[in-house]
């Protein structure tokens, strides 16, 4: 009897998906940046970790020194402390790789497909909201300024966890978490440009367009020359930090420009796909455990330090936010959009899957402290209770998330082994060409 026909392992599924694998593509891409991010996020804890102990230790004093140290030339107006140089200068090539990956992702990836993309982009949209309504519900009538502190997701932080506890993970479910994450970024970076942007200069702000226009011919004409595109990038991002706005969004602008599809097939890899390659190790590897080294450091004081700390009504929140509001969020979000557009889940997984993914969506650490900092300044008590705030509600979704996962791990390891068997060696694995 002849076969029926396959699917072409290149396009993905045409029946939407809540939990679906994607493309073989695709899923051999998001693997090898997952492996990137889990080496990242193993980084990033060491360097919370260091940083922690270190204010905690006798040598305190010198820690806050050497955040304070400051480094630039003045006469740029960047004469800056070297914890605001890791937040707006080291975060920017993090949120410029993230750009890029959303783009890709859009314009290339199985996301183009609006059915697939409806799924991940409503469990981000969910996993905003209900947290800053849990947060803002605490402290209503005092400090709502902080409610996008606990919205975010640190894609990093949650794949170091599954590198723990996860590695059977199926492709279907690490593919989810981090689209998941990626649209997370995108939402971050407008709340950070539109909520958290004060003193607004229009001139440097209108001036930032002319280097970011001369890097968008550039890069369009597919110019890789580093002695180009560096400086009109270091333009671009003094001018947007000059001007008020976060300079985070000049990466995320930068990231956009950079064109995804080849002009011919010849060509090689995209310009996208190129810049991907040579800045998420950086991103991954230096800027954001900097960042956790020169942010998560904060003198807790005992016991009792840390009891005055989590009663404060803005640390309620932020912990209740990402423990609760997130995987209420993201779950529900996902249930809807499943109901209205019949997407069904792929084969072998279950709702309690979501759940888990929920829960570690709740693993908030780079971005919230981002804006933790922004909301409430740096240095301030305010800014401290948040930093014990999400480091205490990031390890407790880490540990609620490992629970859950670990009761489907016999699951999820049928699943993988099935996702590796090639059967007729043409390199591309039998699940993705049925």
């Amino acid at each position: 009897m002849a076969a029926g026909p396959q699917q072409n392992p290149n396009e993905p599924s045409r029946t939407p998906a809540v939990l679906g694998r994607g493309s073989w593509p695709e899923a051999r891409r998001i693997a090898d940046v997952l492996r990137k991010e889990t080496i990242g996020g193993l980084l990033l804890l060491a360097g919370a970790v260091i940083a922690l102990v270190w204010a905690n230790s006798p040598w305190g004093d010198s820690y806050e020194a050497l955040r304070g140290v400051k480094l630039g030339p003045s006469a740029l107006h960047l004469d800056l402390s070297l914890a605001t140089w890791a937040a707006d200068g080291l975060l920017a090539i993090f949120f410029f790789v993230a750009g890029l990956e959303l783009k890709r992702e859009f314009v290339a990836g199985d996301l183009r497909d609006p059915r697939r993309a409806a799924v991940p982009v409503a469990a981000a949209v969910g996993g905003v909201i209900v947290p800053a309504l849990i947060y803002t519900a605490v402290n209503w009538g005092g400090a709502v300024r902080g409610w996008a502190i606990p919205t975010a997701t640190d894609i990093a932080f949650a794949l170091a966890v599954l590198a723990v506890v996860g590695r059977f993970l199926p492709a279907a479910l690490r593919t989810f978490l981090l689209t998941l994450a990626v649209v997370d970024d995108l939402l971050a970076i407008i709340i950070i440009a539109v909520f958290y942007t004060s003193g607004l200069a229009v001139l440097p702000l209108l001036a930032a367009l002319i280097p970011l226009a001369l890097f968008t011919v550039l890069v369009q004409r597919r110019v890789r020359s580093w002695w180009l595109l560096l400086p009109l990038a270091f333009a671009a991002w003094t001018l947007v930090h000059a001007s008020g706005v976060h300079a985070t969004v000049a990466g995320v602008l930068l990231g956009f420009a950079v064109p995804v599809v080849r002009r011919s097939p010849g060509e090689g890899p995209g310009l996208a796909e190129h810049f991907e390659h040579r800045f998420r190790p950086i991103s991954a590897g230096l800027a954001v455990p900097v960042f956790a080294l020169m942010s998560a450091g904060v003198a807790i004081g005992g016991a009792s330090g840390l009891a005055s700390a989590l009663s404060d009504p803005v640390a309620l929140g932020v912990v209740a936010g990402l423990v609760v509001g997130k995987p209420i969020g993201i779950t529900l979000a996902t249930w809807l959009t499943a109901r209205f557009t019949r997407a069904r889940l792929d084969a072998g997984l279950a709702w309690i899957d979501v759940v888990g993914l929920a829960v570690l969506g709740g693993i908030g650490f780079t971005v919230s402290l981002l804006i933790g900092e922004l909301a409430f300044g740096v240095g301030s008590e305010g800014e401290d209770h948040v930093k014990v705030a999400v480091l205490t509600g990031s390890l407790l979704a880490a540990l609620l998330a490992a629970v859950v996962l670990r009761l489907r791990n016999r699951t999820y390891r049928r699943i993988c082994a099935e996702e590796q068997v090639d059967s007729d060696r043409d390199d591309i694995p039998d699940v993705y060409q049925r």
